[in-house]
């Protein structure tokens, strides 16, 4: 099968949608399946060359909408190469395109609505809802309406999805992130990360890994971890990840106001070897969320056999729960220090078992090869034909 991916953006830095692309081609290529990807990227940028499949970069962008002339004339002229597209996100410029060019053509289009849909943005964001609705009302819903399909990557998605705007009028389709099994030496990782950062040894070490955003609660487990210091000097956050809102500069000031300063590693954003040795030597990874479509990174630290805690606002908390693969509490101080002082209360013994728990999940719910194999069910099911060559 060949398909095209849509997506605003192809840089690692964005997280999860396009590392779902890379893992879901690693488990299907060896299969004889082709992925190409567009982008509204410039051309030329640094990432596009290490991908393993063709990256077309057809922007620079233009305005927050992410408008780029050539998207559409592109996917209307490559389309008969494909079996199908497949578009992440909605709301700016590469659904829209991708809707227009691909309209009244055999070739079907399929949207990863990645949480977009989610009502908790008519909330939080006012003002971008009344926007939104506009552009529902005269875009959006046919966007939607005229894909195949709606993909979700768990039940929790798809259920919030419906609640947001009116009319919805879609077909949808359970089709989990592709997460590929750690690569590399895990103890050799972790020797890694550690020389990195020394300071440690011998610390116990929560990992916070995401971008460094107040969606995902990174003030919660400072303010967390700063009630219950005194219980266990040897607990130790690790904050990993980039800065694209410029906030960590005030949560650091937060930190030291609070007496925690020393208590937090602060290391940017880590990839290779040092991500996944971060993973393997962290105790347990913490992300209280205030909304998150799925969280790779809770999976990826799954992956490693590392426990997660984590908000109930983190769709698949369920499977987590269901599976005594972490702990959920609430998207607040309190749900974040009571995570913090149940595991610092927790005996090894009972450690290593959740560690048991978290690997067996991540083998039995998210491996990329039975969420290559259900993506690939999906579309076929929806009538996708495998006929281009």
């Amino acid at each position: 099968m060949n398909i095209l991916h849509v997506i605003n953006s192809s840089n690692p830095a964005g997280g999860g949608p396009i590392e779902s692309i890379v893992q879901a081609h690693r488990a299907l290529a060896p299969h004889g399946h082709a992925f190409e990807l567009a982008c509204v990227d410039p051309p030329g940028s640094a990432w596009l060359s290490g991908f393993a499949f063709p990256a077309h970069a057809l922007g620079p962008a233009r305005t927050k909408y992410r408008y780029a002339p050539g998207l559409r004339p592109w996917i209307g002229r490559e389309a008969p190469r494909f079996d199908c597209a497949i578009v992440h996100g909605i709301w700016l410029y590469p659904s829209f395109a991708t809707w227009r060019a691909l309209r009244g053509t055999i070739v079907p289009y399929f949207i990863y609505t990645h949480g977009l849909l989610d009502p908790v943005f008519r909330r939080v964001f006012p003002l971008k809802h009344i926007y939104k609705m506009l552009s529902w009302k005269l875009v959006e819903q046919h966007v939607v309406r005229d894909a195949r399909a709606l993909f979700f990557t768990c039940e929790e998605e798809q259920r919030l999805a419906s609640q947001s705007f009116k009319p919805y009028r879609a077909r949808g389709a359970i089709v989990p992130y592709c997460v590929g099994e750690p690569p590399g030496d895990p103890e050799a990782q972790k020797r890694a990360f550690l020389d990195r950062f020394p300071e440690l040894r011998g610390r116990r070490v929560l990992l916070f890994l995401s971008r460094i955003h107040p969606k995902k609660g990174c003030d919660l487990l400072i303010r967390a971890l700063a009630k219950g210091a005194g219980a266990d000097p040897a607990l130790h956050l690790v904050v990993a990840g980039p800065d694209p809102v410029e906030w960590r500069g005030s949560l650091e000031e937060l930190a030291k106001r609070l007496g925690v300063g020393d208590r937090i590693t602060w290391t940017g954003m880590l990839s290779g070897d040092l991500k996944w040795g971060a993973f393997r030597a962290a105790e347990a990874f913490v992300l209280p969320s205030h909304q998150e479509n799925y969280g790779i990174a809770v999976v990826e630290a799954l992956a490693c056999g590392t426990p997660v805690l984590i908000s109930h606002k983190i769709n698949i908390w369920r499977e987590i729960e269901a599976d005594g693969a972490g702990w959920v509490d609430s998207d607040d101080e309190d749900g974040a220090g009571r995570l913090l002082d149940r595991w610092r209360a927790l005996p090894a013994a009972e450690r290593s078992l959740l560690r048991d728990r978290a690997r067996r999940c991540f083998a039995t719910r998210f491996r990329s090869e039975e969420a290559g194999r259900i993506l690939l069910d999906t579309l076929r099911r929806h009538g996708v034909q495998e006929s281009a060559t």
